[in-house]
C-alpha cells in the first residue's frame, strides 16, 4: 500500500461505520499490542458497540480506497475549572500508511470534533520511547512538560 501513497493522500476521515468493524478489530487489537496490553474478545465487542452507538466514546476511521487503514477513539470529559475538554486516547495507523499524514488528518478530525462541541482543549499522551509518533506530536502540539503517575487500586 505504501508504494502508491503519496503527500498528497485523498483520504475519508468519517465516524466507524459497522462496515469497518473486521479492519477495527485488526487496527484496534494492532494498537493494544504496541502497549503490550491484552483484551478478551468480549471487551472489542463492547468497545465496538460502544463506538457504534456513541455511548460516551467516539471514534473515526480513515479510509483510503474504501480501506480503513487507520482510526483513532476520543471521549470528552469534564474539568473543574474549565468547560469540557477532548481525550485522544487512541490513535492508530496501518504500518504500512504511516508516514502519509493518515494520524495527522485523524487528530486534526478529532480536533475539529473537539471545535464543535466548544470543548476547552484536546490533549493526548503516549509513551515517552514512542520517538516516531513524538516527532509528528512536537510538530503539531505542546508538551506542556507534565508527567503522569498511575495509582494501582487493586
Amino acid at each position: 500500500m505504501a508504494e502508491n501513497m503519496n503527500k498528497s493522500l485523498m483520504l475519508d476521515i468519517t465516524p466507524l461505520r459497522a462496515e469497518d468493524r473486521k479492519r477495527w478489530d485488526v487496527l484496534a487489537r494492532s494498537y493494544k499490542a504496541f502497549y503490550e496490553t491484552e483484551l478478551p474478545d468480549s471487551a472489542y465487542d463492547e468497545i465496538w458497540n460502544r463506538l457504534l452507538i456513541g455511548d460516551r466514546i467516539f471514534g473515526f476511521g480513515a479510509h483510503l480506497h474504501g480501506n480503513l487503514i487507520g482510526i483513532t477513539h476520543y471521549v470528552f470529559q469534564p474539568t473543574v475549572w474549565k468547560k469540557d475538554v477532548c481525550y485522544l486516547q487512541d490513535l492508530f495507523v496501518d504500518e504500512t500508511a504511516r508516514g502519509h499524514g493518515v494520524a495527522r488528518a485523524l487528530i486534526e478530525r478529532v480536533a475539529q470534533a473537539a471545535r464543535e462541541q466548544k470543548a476547552s482543549g484536546l490533549y493526548w499522551q503516549t509513551r515517552q520511547d514512542n520517538f516516531t509518533a513524538r516527532a509528528l506530536y512536537d510538530k503539531i502540539a505542546y508538551h506542556k512538560g507534565f508527567i503522569r503517575y498511575d495509582y494501582t487500586l487493586e
